[in-house]
């Protein structure tokens, strides 16, 4: 089968579809990944076939910062980039699915894609990173993260598929106006009759966020994260292992794509703070992050490293609350300490904290050097570090991207016997 899957965004968004392509391509499928030119490298070195997309997700990161935790400014922020390159992106997006049998896709494809998979009678699949368009009282959605169990989460869910379906069909509207025949496809929402629905893939693990007892819906499941296989072949540089052997475990700190104007001040309070607690740090640097002068505290700076081979080797992770930075860092079997920049990063800070595995979030906006040393401090705590070693186990045995393989499979064949 030829499996097509459409990614955009930041690396965090990019890496679980890479994951689930090396999956599908296991399993024998001919698969082609289609994500922005940035990661042309990164996907073309996992030997995976790889259609370019354009645009910077960088400035996607950028204008998202800008928006902060406030959930229409930041809808309104990615949708008016994506506006701006809308032309392009779609005559690249169809280009890599012209000879798909089957297409899977993730948030900002959402509907898009599903409209051609519907209009071509071919099946298609839906991958999202966080809980997003299935309603439920048992949690908010999570960019609305602050809101309480019961019928305002359920409100929540309902208003943030309307308006992300409102924005998506304005977008294409005002696209189309001068040339209707350009895209002459009757928008169909993925999650509407008729039947079989658009499978929905909750790329997370039912350890971090169980499952809903209010999604009875067959076409929902939830079967793990999207890790990349672990590798072999890494072999760490000489300087970072000799940094690694000179003390005792490090914080590892990373704050992947966010690109904020408050990144030279958040260092330094990072900074001091481990010059507080007498703390060693591993900083991946990113794209948002320029190494300051570390005032007499070991810090050992590196573009970046695979994370199942460096934050075992660590004491702690300290991070921006990114689903699948959460979901290594977990992995890990180490504490999190989580300091949420934007969208749905204050939602997986505090399941963090339910789960016992790091202090409470230190939201953006409220963070002190005190703030931040005890946080450094708190993972010390014997009985989080249990449980972060416990909830490690839990995420090692699951294997999302097996799971998944087996849903998609399963759907395209009920489909095409149709």
């Amino acid at each position: 089968m030829r499996i097509r899957l459409l990614s955009y965004g930041s690396r965090g968004d990019v890496q679980p579809l890479a994951a689930l392509a090396l999956g599908l391509q296991a399993a024998g499928h001919t698969v082609r990944l289609a994500a922005p030119q940035r990661f042309a490298d990164f996907i073309q070195n996992l030997d995976l076939p790889y259609a370019p997309l354009p645009g910077d997700p960088e400035e996607i990161s950028r204008r998202l910062n800008t928006a902060g935790t406030n959930p229409l400014r930041a809808m309104q922020a990615l949708q008016g980039y994506i506006r701006s390159i809308m032309d392009e992106l779609i005559a690249a997006a169809l280009a890599a699915c012209a000879d798909a049998d089957c297409i899977v896709h993730s948030y900002l494809f959402t509907a898009g894609a599903h409209a051609y998979a519907f209009a071509r009678g071919i099946p298609d699949v839906s991958v999202q990173l966080f809980p997003m368009f299935v309603p439920t009282r048992a949690f908010p959605n999570p960019a609305l993260s602050q809101l309480p169990p019961g019928w305002p989460s359920l409100l929540s869910h309902r208003l943030a598929a309307a308006g992300f379906r409102r924005e998506f069909e304005q977008a294409l509207r005002g696209w189309r106006n001068p040339d209707p025949k350009k895209y002459p496809l009757h928008l169909h929402w993925p999650f509407d009759p008729p039947e079989p629905r658009t499978p929905l893939i909750m790329a997370y693990s039912p350890s971090v966020l169980p499952r809903p007892a209010d999604w009875t819906a067959d076409y929902i499941h939830v079967p793990g994260y999207f890790f990349l296989p672990i590798e072999e072949s890494y072999y760490p540089p000489a300087d970072l292992l000799a940094f690694l052997r000179a003390g005792p475990p490090p914080v590892c700190i990373s704050f992947g794509s966010m690109v904020s104007e408050h990144a030279a001040a958040l260092q330094q309070m990072v900074l001091r703070a481990l010059a507080n607690c007498g703390q060693r740090a591993i900083w991946l640097t990113g794209w948002g992050a320029k190494p300051l002068p570390q005032a007499g505290v070991p810090v050992f700076h590196l573009p970046a490293a695979p994370h199942d081979w460096l934050l075992p080797r660590c004491a702690a992770v300290m991070h921006h609350g990114g689903a699948g930075t959460t979901g290594a860092g977990l992995r890990a079997g180490i504490p999190n300490i989580v300091i949420p920049h934007m969208g749905d990063q204050a939602f997986w800070a505090r399941r963090v904290a339910t789960l016992g595995a790091g202090p409470e979030p230190l939201p953006l906006n409220k963070i002190t050097v005190d703030r931040l040393s005890a946080a450094i401090r708190a993972c010390e705590n014997a009985e989080l570090r249990i449980r972060a070693k416990a909830i490690g186990a839990q995420l090692r045995a699951e294997n999302g991207v097996s799971a998944a393989v087996e849903i998609i499979e399963r759907h395209a064949a009920n489909v095409n016997r149709r």
